[in-house]
């Protein structure tokens, strides 16, 4: 396999959206990554998905077997849901209204906010024993204070839509996610060859990144355009989860950048 001067070429496959209410999707998505190879995933959970506070003891155990078997949890988001008023121009206003239909959660909170709600996720996930290594904020929108905060916090790592973040380290590498648009005709014809392009350009990168969303179960053309995906991936790297790539890729110890990154200090919040 392909080395990098930090290590193995990686692939990591998230599935976004985990809540008792997408949770048959979501095994679908897992059912379907599984039908290729039995891979570890990362599985981005959402402790109060659209303000639903009904516990799931059936979906935790589940969670606590994916958890045993190798897979990774980690944070993302709180409630998944934009409620603040809309402020900014209208680029802001699309983004948070229309792009991504008022779920960017954590696009315009300010410190007291963003810090509120990253403290009852992470409770949240203590309660049920799960360590919260990452966190993802949703449609991976963060205001700048949203950003300041999490740079502050005992989270290993984030990501936007164009980067991996490593927060103890301040690096990042260059990893534009690979999903599809599943809500509308026109994203469901052209992102499958949009995500084999960009996988295609991303050939020599150290990470490659496949996000797939509950919605992209509903649709079987995009189910055996990811399977083809990952299989293709497979044969020139090696899979992990997030949080397994923070490790192996990252150091604290580096005393200079590794190829591919670059400081995350000043970064401005990215849109998905």
């Amino acid at each position: 396999m392909w080395q990098t001067e930090n290590g193995t070429r990686a692939l990591c496959v998230s599935i976004h959206d985990v809540a008792p209410a997408t949770w048959p999707l979501c095994l679908k998505l897992a059912d379907a990554i599984r039908d290729v190879a039995p891979i570890p995933v990362t599985w981005l959970v959402v402790p109060q998905f659209h303000g639903d506070t009904q516990r799931s003891l059936g979906v935790e155990a589940q969670l606590d077997y994916f958890l045993a078997e190798g897979h990774e949890l980690a944070l993302h988001g709180y409630q998944h849901q934009d409620n603040r008023p809309t402020s900014g121009g209208l680029r802001a206003r699309f983004l948070r209204r229309v792009y991504t239909q008022s779920e960017g959660e954590f696009s315009a909170l300010d410190e007291a906010e963003a810090r509120r709600l990253l403290a009852l996720g992470s409770e949240w996930f203590l309660r049920r024993g799960w360590p919260a290594g990452g966190f993802v904020a949703p449609a991976w929108l963060l205001s700048q204070p949203a950003w300041r905060v999490l740079k502050q916090s005992r989270f290993s790592y984030t990501t936007t839509f164009s980067r991996f973040h490593s927060l103890p380290t301040g690096e990042s590498v260059y990893s534009p996610s690979l999903v599809y648009t599943a809500r509308n005709r026109t994203g469901r014809f052209f992102s499958p060859p949009a995500a084999s392009l960009l996988a295609g350009m991303l050939s020599n990168a150290p990470l490659v990144r496949l996000s797939l969303h509950p919605r992209d179960a509903l649709y079987p053309r995009l189910i055996r355009h990811a399977q083809g995906l990952i299989e293709r991936l497979l044969e020139t790297r090696e899979p992990m989860t997030k949080l397994a790539f923070r490790r192996e890729y990252f150091s604290p110890s580096l005393t200079a950048l590794p190829r591919h990154t670059r400081p995350t200090a000043g970064h401005r919040g990215e849109t998905a």
